[in-house]
């Protein structure tokens, strides 16, 4: 007889063999579930625009003579520590938010609330809990960046309920999820730039452009309980819209780097970054949920080229 996800103490659509479940007690599993620890996909694509924006930054320091490699590190590590934290906070914030959602998603299932695996309260005492290390990790920038993300958990409040109100959720998502685009430019010079700004405006279009993709997965179940989504706004014909949206990211992270002065290697990796988006329009498979998962999580990579062609950029400009 085969066990159920919820059975086996796991999650419908997490890989089984993470880390969590080789290191973590049982007991602690449903609250790594909570904070998607067994899924650093989201995670990362919360930091890759942290660590872009700190990269554009570092490129401008450079240039005016006033870059520090310390500094930067610090500011890498930090922006990793609060990914991982805010980003579990949100997670948990979605799940208590949405639970009666959850329940009847064949998908969501076997999450931790709607499971029983974890209560109510419970949920909102660990949410709150990694909410404080976020707080903590943002208390060692300068008084702008803390003012900055104090602001942005209005996006991140008003995010899970987006679906319940318009088409467009993953537009929310892109407002909270890109924040960081802006965070890394006011960490290193206390203040936002039009650099910055375009680069928010460039990975808010990269948010909904993947997370549309990721939407496809749940498009039938969304149908039948009225969750409302750009999955289901697209329709059968995703590509001219994802096109758009892909588009408007490259062509927003160019403008954005070219007005910071980012070096020639910055562009080679958005160029190499062009290509894997686009590939992932080409090949699509609306009705693959397996597929559109798999492309969902390419985009983490598209994210580390991205920054890695501004370190490059950084590099030689050291050198």
């Amino acid at each position: 007889m085969s066990t159920s996800p919820a059975d086996s103490g796991r999650v419908y659509d997490a890989p089984s063999n993470n880390w969590v479940y080789r290191v973590l007690p049982r007991t602690l599993w449903p609250y790594a579930q909570l904070a998607r620890w067994d899924r650093p996909i989201g995670w990362q694509l919360l930091m890759w625009p942290c660590f872009w924006s700190a990269g554009l930054a570092a490129n401008a320091a450079a240039s005016a003579g006033t870059f520090s490699f310390g500094r930067f590190a610090f500011h890498l590590l930090l922006f990793f520590i609060g990914a991982v934290a805010m980003r579990g906070a949100g997670c948990t914030y979605n799940d208590i938010v949405d639970h009666d959602i959850d329940m009847e998603v064949a998908r969501t299932r076997s999450r931790p609330l709607p499971s029983g695996r974890v209560t109510r309260l419970q949920a909102k005492v660990f949410m709150v809990l990694q909410a404080l290390a976020g707080l903590l990790v943002l208390l060692q920038f300068n008084g702008f960046s803390i003012f900055l993300g104090v602001f942005s958990l209005v996006f991140v409040a008003v995010y899970p309920f987006a679906k319940r109100f318009t088409d467009w959720p993953q537009f929310f998502l892109g407002l909270a999820f890109s924040w960081g685009a802006l965070m890394g430019w006011s960490a290193e010079f206390g203040g936002v730039g039009m650099a910055a700004i375009v680069l928010y405006l460039g990975a808010i279009a990269w948010t909904v452009g993947y997370d549309t993709i990721y939407a496809y997965q749940d498009k039938e179940d969304d149908e039948l309980i009225g969750v409302r989504s750009t999955a289901r706004r697209f329709g059968e014909h995703p590509r001219p819209w994802l096109f758009g949206l892909y588009g408007l990211t490259v062509l927003l992270l160019c403008v954005s780097f070219a007005t910071a002065g980012a070096g020639l290697l910055a562009f080679v990796g958005l160029l190499v970054a062009t290509v894997m988006l686009f590939y992932q329009i080409l090949v699509l498979d609306i009705h693959d949920a397996a597929q559109c998962l798999a492309l969902f999580k390419f985009n983490g990579v598209v994210g580390l080229i991205v920054f890695g062609g501004l370190l490059a950029a950084l590099l030689v400009r050291l050198i």
